[in-house]
């Protein structure tokens, strides 16, 4: 396609999207590829250069598991879930706020936007409460472990968001949040965006991660569109799994409480985020509440 026909082919999706707010979950390679993340975050200035209202939620796990290892403190990890006790909060504060975050900020500003960095503690913009024990399955028996200084969400306050929003910031926010005793709490980022993007009333929530969406069981199809209903059943199919699932959970939760389009992007290709947003076709999988047709012109507002 000629650069011409890209850009005529944008014009109308930038008109629709402009002053619409959209919550960008960054994760997978990009959060361990500085040359990853910095594609990704040039396009979000672009986003935000065009009118569009952006926020951006990060991950960080990688990270912390490296920064623990080189302080000398093994991870721990129970059926795959991370155990955060004091020390470990510690650690992961340090490297969500003190490095991630500030990074991803330096970032915006390099291309061109104006990032403030932020976390769910904040202004009281995430209130969390320690999650219960949680039944996982080891060596073949059943057994409930205590995750520790992990919290679940119980209410976003978006007002600090929207504040910045308002004054053309980018924010960033990294996944902390703050219990009713003010104690700290990490939280997952996938779950924090979209509970975010349903604060906001966005129009779409975005997971950008490692693959190129929702696909199929033999991982040999990737399904551009879903239905909330398709959605759920191929999770209690278990076609969606693994690490898919609190992603695509995000997803079905937020069009389910009002976001109109959720997508999950492969980040690590460049500029697919301008790709699925700005072209008919797409590159990801996008989830509605209703199954439209190809070619049905109500699309046309959320991508394709």
């Amino acid at each position: 396609m000629k650069r011409e026909e890209v850009l005529t082919e944008a014009l109308p999706y930038i008109q629709q999207f402009h002053g619409k707010t959209m919550v960008i979950k960054l994760g997978g390679h990009a959060m361990v590829d500085p040359d990853v993340l910095e594609d990704a975050i040039k396009d979000a200035v672009l986003l935000q250069l065009v009118g569009i209202r952006v926020v951006l939620v990060h991950g960080g796990g990688p990270e912390i598991t490296d920064k623990m290892k080189a302080m000398g403190k093994e991870p721990k990890f129970v059926a795959g879930l991370r155990i955060t006790d004091h020390e470990t909060l510690e650690i992961a504060q340090m490297v969500l706020v003190g490095k991630i975050n500030t990074g991803i900020v330096s970032l915006i500003a390099k291309s061109g936007g104006r990032g403030i960095g932020v976390s769910g503690n904040d202004g009281d913009l995430i209130i969390a409460k320690k999650m219960g024990l949680q039944k996982v399955t080891v060596a073949g028996k059943e057994q409930e472990v205590d995750l520790g200084h992990v919290g679940e969400i119980e209410v976003v306050d978006p007002a600090l968001l929207n504040t910045l929003l308002d004054n053309k910031y980018i924010p960033v926010l990294a996944p902390i949040a703050i219990d009713r005793s003010g104690q700290n709490l990490n939280i997952n980022a996938d779950t924090a965006a979209g509970d975010i993007a349903v604060a906001l009333n966005a129009y779409k929530l975005i997971n950008m991660t490692d693959v190129d969406g929702v696909m199929d069981r033999e991982r040999t199809k990737v399904y551009r569109r879903l239905a909330l209903d398709e959605a759920k059943e191929m999770m209690a199919q278990g076609v969606i799994s693994e690490g898919m699932i609190p992603k695509v959970t995000s997803l079905i939760d937020a069009v389910s409480r009002g976001v109109r389009f959720a997508h999950i992007v492969n980040g690590n290709i460049r500029h697919n985020l301008l790709l699925e947003l700005f072209t008919d076709e797409g590159i990801g999988t996008m989830v509605t509440e209703k199954k439209v047709p190809y070619g049905d012109k109500r699309i046309k507002a959320g991508r394709r």
